[in-house]
């Protein structure tokens, strides 16, 4: 083997040359582009935010999750960052929680939540090794398989075209998102290599050709949009709101968790041994303090991407330097508003099509998580009434009405809040059965 492109396995190597190290960074890319971009078209449709703060919104997070991941790859000595070889992006884990509260209350209110949220997950990495006790796969499980169900129904009112489309559920949009479905079906099952990896990205490509045959498209954002913008403090405010940093503080602790399971599959898979507790510590720091950065510069709550975590499992390509070139790829497009501007010309019905396939991946990780452990009647018990409790009051909102309303925000607007904190008191309160029984 060419000796350079040997460096492509040592993660502490130089920067292999461009032909070996930029397709493998291009390869992460195509993985958690749409992922990083997706929440934040959402979020900027139920805030109702005027079309200049949507392309600010996409920049931001894109600039917000590049910074992110140069953190986690390279850190701060002493302070932060797993240094390990992994990429951020903003995290689908907060879209229901952050859907709700840009309806009530605003967007400025999620960027104090995610303030709150970072602290918390900073104190998490500070005792990482004492409070990951209370989240073993069994809770984890449950909870990330709650987010996917939670998720469903922004998928179905995208697919049909978006609530308050004067067009909703017509046939055009559901044969756009349909067809945009089956072809990322047909390139995730059927395709090799980068077109397998690419397969949500291909899907948006031809739904989007598809679309314009509709005459869906809207191309004048872009001719009004800047060529090049440097991010904002606080561009679309901060406001701190009790129930909505509780919901988060929750939501981080569960991510600060979830991290340490993708760092730990990084090094297992990528380098054949077990993440050191500097290595989780910086991480989990780095997830906390990176959030914190994001809520000041207007960017969406990110997290660690298993996607890219499972890339540098099968590629055991662990050199950092390489996945820096993504960030790099990833900063650029933050800085340039046409291209956040085109993003927000793809139509809700194709984001629906490509997106139900990722939330559906997202619950059926947690089903995995779950499966992982015994299947006896304690755990069927904690994961069955968890998932019923969180799932069935956040359908019946309603039923909280004659509570105060910041209980409503809290315990209704997602499932994950009430299934967390049901699995844990469950979890450990219920009595362990013996193997003999189980």
């Amino acid at each position: 083997m060419d000796d350079s492109r040997q460096l492509l396995f040592q993660e502490n190597g130089k920067l292999p040359p461009l032909k070996y190290s930029l397709p493998l960074a291009l390869q992460h890319l195509v993985a958690m582009i749409v992922g990083c971009v997706t929440p934040a078209i959402i979020i900027s449709s139920a805030a109702g935010l005027a079309n200049d703060m949507r392309i600010l919104l996409i920049q931001s997070s894109l600039f917000c999750a590049a910074i992110s991941t140069m953190l986690q790859l390279f850190g701060i000595r002493g302070i932060c960052g797993a240094k390990l070889p992994i990429i951020m992006g903003v995290s689908f884990a907060y879209i229901a929680t952050m859907q709700d509260i840009a309806t009530k209350s605003g967007i400025a209110e999620i960027f104090g939540a995610q303030l709150i949220g970072g602290a918390i997950a900073i104190v998490i990495g500070l005792f990482a090794k004492h409070l990951q006790k209370l989240f073993p796969p069994l809770i984890t499980g449950t909870v990330v398989f709650t987010i996917g169900l939670s998720l469903y129904p922004t998928a179905i009112s995208y697919m049909a075209g978006g609530t308050g489309s004067t067009a909703f559920g017509s046939w055009q949009n559901w044969l756009v998102s349909i067809f945009t479905l089956v072809t990322v079906t047909i390139f995730n099952h059927f395709g090799k290599g980068m077109l397998k990896l690419a397969s949500i990205l291909i899907g948006i490509a031809a739904g989007y050709a598809l679309s314009a045959c509709f005459g869906m498209i809207d191309l004048s954002a872009i001719g009004t949009s800047g060529l090049f913008s440097l991010p904002q403090i606080a561009p679309f405010g901060i406001k701190f709101e009790f129930s909505s940093s509780l919901a988060f503080s929750l939501l981080f602790a569960i991510n600060a968790v979830q991290a340490i399971g993708d760092m730990s599959a990084t090094t297992i898979g990528g380098m054949n041994r077990e993440p050191s507790g500097n290595e989780l510590r910086g991480g989990i720091i780095g997830f906390g303090l990176s959030n914190m950065m994001s809520a000041v510069l207007g960017g969406l709550p990110n997290a660690t991407y298993s996607q890219n975590v499972g890339i540098v499992s099968s590629t055991k390509v662990v050199n950092r330097k390489t996945l820096s070139l993504t960030a790099l790829m990833l900063l650029i497009a933050g800085l340039v508003p046409k291209f956040s501007a085109l993003l927000t010309t793809i139509p809700q019905c194709v984001l629906g099509g490509a997106t139900v396939s990722v939330f559906a991946s997202i619950a059926m990780t947690g089903m995995k998580l779950v499966a992982m452990q015994p299947m006896s009647y304690r755990n069927t018990s904690i994961v069955g009434l968890s998932a019923a409790l969180g799932m069935g009051v956040s359908m019946v909102s309603e039923s909280l009405a004659q509570f105060p309303e910041w209980v409503t925000l809290v315990f209704a607007s997602s499932p994950v809040v009430i299934s967390a904190i049901v699995a844990i008191i469950l979890n450990l309160i219920l009595p362990k059965e013996d193997n003999k029984n189980s």
